[in-house]
């Protein structure tokens, strides 16, 4: 336990293994949903592909510029022993497990919930929904207002939960790494899937959020923990073979794929999604 904190504490200062966490993750992913993939290629995956990585490269530089906020905020924290961790004394162990389940809820599971339920929020965050080709390059494709918005919740995380310097760090690892594994498009055995998502978010659990249309994209909104929708009734399984991804006020391909058509959509007002005589069943 002594080296996983040192190692995480040290994090910060080692920007070529944060790099290797976050390329060496979608590289990993993006070579298995290749070899087996739940939905057979049929779009240009380069493009595709170009796209969501230049909303990565927009997320890595939002995050690198507020980074001395998060390092300051998390310095103001253990000095004054604030939040609930230093509050309840806990000790490493509790910090370890019931820390970083306390950072997926705020940081992740609530700032998530919010953004589809606040008009102006989900402006944002919209463009992540946009994606009709769901695979891994779509973890990070967050438009850079998004990754201000993000970045402020797991400020307040911190503040809330009491948390040291190494405990964000390996909450900020294991999310870009789950993120990029939930939204892969792997083919996975329901056998496997059903052990996995016990604990974790799996890409057969949170594919029904990238669903077209409500009610299936307003479920299953966690990132490393699946309880967080079990307990707050969020969660649901689908038939992940009937999904149509995309969002119903976006469906058009060029716009969908288009950089600076992304970027225009918060401040273009919001737009009435498309009317349909009944749901369809995904069960």
């Amino acid at each position: 336990m002594d080296s996983i904190i040192s190692y995480f504490e040290a994090l910060p200062n080692l920007p070529t293994h944060r790099a290797a966490y976050l390329f060496g993750g979608l590289f990993l992913f993006f070579m298995i949903e290749n070899a087996i993939p739940l939905f057979r290629t049929t779009y240009n995956k380069t493009k595709h592909s170009a796209t969501n990585i230049f909303f990565t490269l927009t997320t890595i530089l939002v995050n690198f510029a507020m980074a001395g906020i998060l390092t300051l905020v998390a310095w103001w924290v253990e000095t004054n022993a604030f939040g609930l961790l230093n509050w309840w004394q806990a000790s490493t162990l509790i910090k370890f497990t019931v820390g970083l389940m306390l950072m997926d809820l705020i940081g992740a599971y609530a700032a998530h919930w919010i953004e589809h339920h606040i008009q102006w929020m989900w402006q944002f965050h919209v463009i992540h929904h946009t994606d009709q080709h769901v695979d891994t390059t779509t973890a990070n494709r967050h438009h850079p207002g998004e990754s201000v918005i993000r970045f402020i919740f797991t400020t307040a995380a911190v503040l809330v939960v009491g948390a040291p310097i190494w405990l964000i760090f390996l909450y900020q690892t294991l999310s870009v790494i789950l993120t990029q594994f939930n939204h892969s498009n792997l083919k996975i055995p329901n056998w496997l899937d059903r052990g996995m998502r016990l604990v974790i978010c799996t890409p057969n659990m949170h594919r029904s959020h990238h669903h077209y249309r409500q009610p299936y994209s307003d479920s299953n909104y966690g990132n490393i923990f699946s309880f967080w929708d079990r307990i707050f009734g969020t969660y649901i399984i689908v038939d992940n073979s009937k999904l149509v991804y995309g969002v119903d006020t976006y469906m058009d391909k060029k716009e969908a794929n288009n950089v600076m058509d992304l970027l225009k959509i918060p401040f273009a007002g919001y737009r009435q999604p498309v009317q349909y005589e009944q749901e369809e069943n995904l069960d």
